[in-house]
């Protein structure tokens, strides 16, 4: 058992040696909260999550060392939950840096490390287990999110945007969430997904993504609907309101129709549209398929670019 144990703590000593350095605590310039927050470039860029940002531009990050620093939000997405933001000083270029590892390779059971700054405790080390992997997980902005890794690695509010590690140091995950009154229930945002999102916010500024203009929710469909116009889902998104001058309103999209379907791919709901609303489909006609009282009909609509916190 000793021999176990001392293993086991070798491993997860090394990887903390390895990812302290990187992790800064971030928290708005007049103090009003904090979270964590890891540098992965070598010329100071930080990725966090979206909501420890909130909407303030003007950041201060504290280093391992102490050191001080102030930092602007380079990119941000409310949908991902992930933010980059960039420390404003030519000490940016002697900064530690995390690598973002694989997490397609990761394993239910593995062990992951977490580090971050809980309820203002700076550099606690948590370790614990792959849970599970693909979770889904709604961000705040009520998009959901997919590919979520669930870890019973202990996190507590300050943790949000620290690394998620395996036992080489590599991050394979940003923690994101707890489960309020839960034990052992912890998320992060999966790093194939952080990587696909850092490169565009580094690029943009923003996730492109495209949308209708119009706020729905998932509703049942009745049996006897599904069998008259031969339906393959039982569920269809109900259209609650139509913005005006909005793709969905040049549509002839009205409150009260029932989307069924979508360029040709049956939706039972709103997750399942939100993920068909790309970048890739900005401007691109597509066709919809609506139940409108007794009647099926077809029409076409072209989305447009969603504004940056557009739901």
């Amino acid at each position: 058992m000793s021999s176990s144990l001392d293993a086991y703590s070798a491993v997860v000593t090394q990887a903390v040696d390895t990812v302290a350095p990187a992790v800064v605590r971030i928290e708005h310039e007049r103090g009003r909260g904090t979270g964590s927050g890891f540098l992965f470039t070598p010329d100071g860029l930080i990725l966090t999550n979206s909501h420890v940002v909130a909407t303030l531009p003007q950041l201060q990050v504290t280093l391992a060392d102490g050191e001080r620093l102030q930092a602007d939000v380079l990119g941000d997405d409310p949908h991902s939950d992930l933010a980059v933001i960039r420390v404003n000083s030519a000490a940016r270029l002697r900064l530690p840096w995390l690598r973002l590892g694989d997490s397609s390779a990761l394993k239910v059971g593995q062990l992951v490390i977490a580090m971050g700054n809980p309820l203002g405790f700076h550099a606690t080390v948590t370790a614990g287990v792959v849970s599970a992997l693909g979770r889904s997980l709604r961000s705040r902005t009520g998009r959901l999110m997919d590919d979520i890794v669930q870890t019973d690695a202990a996190l507590n509010p300050g943790n949000s945007g620290g690394p998620l590690v395996d036992a080489r140091g590599e991050v394979v995950g940003v923690n994101t969430a707890i489960i309020a009154q839960a034990q052992g229930l912890c998320f992060a945002i999966a790093s194939n997904t952080v990587q696909w999102v850092a490169s565009r916010l580094i690029r943009e500024g923003r996730i492109r993504r495209s949308y209708l203009g119009l706020a729905g929710q998932t509703v049942p469909l009745l049996r006897r609907v599904t069998r008259a116009h031969a339906l393959p889902q039982d569920s269809a998104i109900l259209v609650v309101s139509v913005e005006h001058r909005s793709p969905a309103a040049a549509a002839g999209l009205r409150d009260g129709d029932l989307i069924v379907d979508f360029d040709g791919i049956p939706v039972e709901g709103v997750d399942a549209l939100h993920r068909l609303l790309t970048d890739e489909r900005i401007g691109i006609p597509a066709s919809v398929a609506l139940l409108r009282g007794v009647e099926k009909l077809t029409v076409t609509v072209v989305p447009a670019d969603a504004p940056a916190r557009a739901a």
